[in-house]
């Protein structure tokens, strides 16, 4: 629902923060890797997920979209909740965390509060093969700037459209126009060959 939300930082601390936007105080709750990054900032912007229970609507926030999708990474696996998420954030880094699941490093995981044996060998199995095929730079760090054709794509496939589908399609396109467009005409060509 709320993709971020940018304003004045008006409390911190180790687990939440209190943000005012539009005259409005959200209350966010963060990792320590997310509190050590804001540092002494008044204004901050954070990437947020909102959890929806039936008796709590509750805000997480997070210093980068990467540490936002392993956030999401981690909570889609059974038996690891939002706290739970939100622990394992603060425990050690989401780039420690990510290796660790690549590399199959089961105790290292173990070691983080709330995580047992089999919840640890759980992630491994659910999530190795997703992180490998994110790579180790696109789940932490995101690009910087997407180019014409990245935008589009990402635009097609949250449109439902299959992946591989779509980008021999933009392909084709930016060969034909040599590549001078603007992504809206980009995704009205694809639209069209689709």
């Amino acid at each position: 629902m709320y993709a971020y939300i940018d304003g004045k930082l008006a409390f911190k601390s180790p687990s939440y923060v209190v943000i005012e936007a539009g005259g409005v105080g959200y209350h966010i709750n963060i990792s320590l890797n997310t509190y050590s990054k804001l540092g002494d900032a008044e204004r901050c912007k954070l990437f947020t997920w909102l959890h929806v229970k039936e008796d709590a609507h509750t805000l997480y926030g997070f210093a980068d979209e990467g540490e936002r999708r392993l956030f999401l990474h981690l909570i889609s696996v059974s038996g690891v909740g939002a706290s739970t998420g939100l622990m394992m954030l603060s425990a050690i880094t989401p780039a420690e965390i990510q290796a660790a699941i690549v590399k199959g490093d089961v105790p290292l995981i173990q070691r983080i509060k709330g995580i047992g044996p089999k919840t640890a060998q759980r992630l491994v199995l659910e999530l190795q093969d997703k992180l490998k095929k994110d790579g180790p730079d696109t789940l932490i760090a995101v690009p910087a700037n997407k180019t014409v054709k990245d935008e589009a794509l990402s635009a097609l496939v949250m449109l439902g459209f299959p992946k591989n589908a779509a980008e021999k399609v933009l392909d084709k396109e930016l060969n034909r126009d040599s590549g001078n467009l603007t992504v809206e005409q980009l995704i009205k060509y694809a639209l069209k060959s689709l």
